[in-house]
């Protein structure tokens, strides 16, 4: 049914929405009703309607206590950006128009319009012009389509179509990483049907970083046969990068397609500080990046750029009598996963056009410049310890009182991040980085200024005394 006054209903939300954004600013990350609140929504299924402005007042009323505010300033967990204005309007515009970017022909101006993002974004991360790209939901998918187009390429080598043959007959494929290798490319793995346990991961200690010498004597002993190198842009404890142009200047002696993950990392290209952690990625054959981090737009947004775009059509070829083929121009459809797909672009475009490669630079540089704050206050504080170099946008460390003995600092620190999570006034996730249980905030939100990383240090230490205390 169509409602019948659909500009009241869309004025209450944008009225609404400007107050939840407003209150984000300031109010707890977590309220402690969340449980409750979600519980309360699993209701009877009601057989008559209430309208539409019923269910609206409800998910509104209940937002404060029933989110976790990631879109607000003091979000630090995992790696999770908020949306910027404009990438946020742009996200209702798209829901607006609605349209189906699958088929030209359904949507040829938002469809089109990914070509051009692709080119803009491509541009910003210093890729050859020459490659191709596609937007997808996020880091999983963009790592399964550039590895899809690897293990294609791997297949060719042994003279094979796996998309269209399967894998019955051929040899096991050869993957190898770093210990930083991310669950994203895990599990990527898994739904090629290479398998998430046939990585061969070359560490030299226990933080994961990349053995190169053991990493080039694995490709030597290959003896040419073919095989996928992933390199990492952006691990998640610390936001350390393996030795990108190390790793391909080796790959490229052998037989190799090369992926780079990219996740948040890739974003350090539009700083000069963090640059040259990505040098030798432009000589790489796929890399991925995430548009729901960094970038600041909704969820759920990823990139997957290739170097030779043919592959796309190998894994992602689709065929009906019904759909309309070999046009001049292509449709996306047959180019990734998704079939029927969210016009993904007009959030990307809005964004990078209202705040530019300038704007985004100086973000970037800001959440470089907030990192080296944490760290600073860090290191001057005598119950904090800072466990890794801050390359990036991530802060390893620990609550470190001199009095507690090593063996119980593990259990202080999870107790510490229940007390962080049930506090709510910041939101922290924890990692175990070489065996010690850590805080790791993530700087990605455009809203995130000094006095919110002041408030982190402040709450961890204050929240850490009371549970030494108890």
């Amino acid at each position: 049914m169509i409602e019948p006054d659909v500009e009241k209903l869309l004025a209450y939300v944008a009225k609404e929405a400007t107050r939840y954004l407003e209150w984000t600013s300031t109010a707890p990350v977590r309220s402690p009703r969340v449980d409750e609140v979600a519980a309360s929504f699993d209701i009877k299924l009601p057989e008559d309607g209430e309208g539409a402005l019923a269910p609206l007042q409800e998910i509104f009323d209940k937002a404060r206590e029933g989110a976790v505010h990631s879109a607000g300033p003091r979000f630090f967990g995992f790696v999770i950006g908020g949306a910027t204005p404009a990438a946020l309007a742009a996200d209702w515009v798209t829901s607006t128009l609605d349209q189906n970017v699958g088929l030209d022909v359904c949507g040829p101006v938002a469809s089109r319009l990914e070509f051009v993002v692709v080119a803009w974004l491509r541009e910003m991360f210093g890729l050859p012009s020459s490659w191709g790209g596609v937007l997808v939901t996020g880091a999983t998918m963009a790592n399964f389509t550039g590895l899809a187009c690897g293990r294609r390429w791997w297949a060719q080598q042994h003279g094979r179509d796996v998309d269209d043959e399967g894998f019955a007959g051929l040899p096991g494929v050869p993957v190898l990483s770093s210990g930083y290798l991310h669950g994203s490319s895990h599990k990527a793995l898994a739904m090629l049907g290479i398998g998430r346990n046939t990585v061969r991961k070359f560490a030299r200690d226990e933080a994961g970083r990349l053995d190169v010498d053991a990493y080039g004597r694995a490709l030597e002993e290959l003896g040419g046969a073919p095989a996928i190198v992933i390199a990492n842009a952006g691990e998640v404890n610390t936001g350390d990068f393996d030795p990108i142009a190390e790793m391909i200047d080796i790959a490229r002696q052998h037989n190799t397609w090369v992926h780079v993950d990219g996740a948040f990392g890739l974003f350090g290209a539009l700083s000069p500080r963090t640059a040259p952690l990505l040098a030798g990625t432009e000589r790489a054959d796929s890399v991925t990046s995430d548009g729901h981090k960094w970038l600041n737009v909704p969820y759920d947004c990823g990139f997957a750029f290739v170097r030779d775009v043919s592959y796309l059509a190998g894994p992602f070829g689709v065929s009906a009598a019904y759909l309309r083929a070999g046009e001049d121009t292509p449709n996306l459809a047959f180019m990734k996963p998704e079939a029927s797909q969210r016009a993904r672009a007009w959030t990307v475009w809005a964004t990078l056009r209202a705040y530019g490669h300038s704007g985004y630079r100086a973000m970037i540089e800001r959440h470089l410049d907030l990192a080296q704050r944490i760290a600073a206050r860090v290191d001057a504080a005598p119950d904090l310890e800072l466990l890794a170099e801050v390359k990036l946008n991530i802060v390893c460390f620990r609550f470190r009182p001199p009095e507690v003995p090593e063996e119980e600092l593990n259990a202080l620190n999870e107790r510490l991040l229940d007390a962080l999570l049930a506090d709510g006034r910041v939101f922290v996730t924890g990692t175990l980085y070489e065996d010690k249980r850590a805080l790791r905030p993530a700087l990605v939100n455009w809203r995130t200024q000094e006095a919110d990383v002041d408030l982190l240090v402040d709450v961890v230490r204050e929240l850490g005394a009371k549970v030494l205390a108890t």
